[in-house]
């Protein structure tokens, strides 16, 4: 087996790296972590209804109905989820909160400890994920290979 830039084959681990790009992570936090607000339960549920009944309303308008299109209700649906998704994700993304402002209004100072700790613990998670699966890998990676050279003509 191939060794890599660190002299170790593929499938042996990095000692520590899980550790290490978690603490990089960490340090970066002041800078790169926000927090920001997410709508749950009824809230989604009672946005989504609105969209479905102006998507309908709209539509109707327009001559589609359920009795002219009898799989509108599909369309009307989607339509519905990404509408509510672009409304939820701007007001949340308008609504940004630093590290330092969560830990001031928690009182936890412990926030980037419990987030270093996740962190780890995920990253290791996802390795092991995508190690169990290294078996499929040269057939994926199959369609990403050189095509061969074009025959010489004689």
């Amino acid at each position: 087996m191939s060794k890599d830039t660190n002299g170790q084959t593929p499938s042996e681990p990095l000692p520590g790296a899980a550790t290490g790009v978690s603490e990089d992570l960490v340090r970066l936090m002041p800078r790169d972590l926000v927090f920001v607000m997410r709508f749950m339960g009824e809230s989604q549920y009672r946005l989504q209804s609105h969209f479905q009944d102006f998507i309908r309303a709209e539509l109707a308008t327009g001559g589609v109905t359920g009795e002219t299109h009898p799989m509108i209700h599909l369309f009307i649906e989607n339509h519905a989820i990404l509408l509510r998704d672009f409304v939820f994700s701007g007001v949340s993304l308008s609504r940004q909160f630093r590290v330092e402002e969560i830990e001031q209004l928690t009182g936890d100072p412990m926030i980037r400890v419990d987030i270093w700790d996740q962190l780890k613990s995920h990253i290791d998670t996802a390795e092991k994920q995508f190690r169990s699966q290294a078996g499929g890998l040269p057939k994926l990676l199959a369609a990403f290979e050189r095509p061969p050279a074009p025959a010489a003509k004689d």
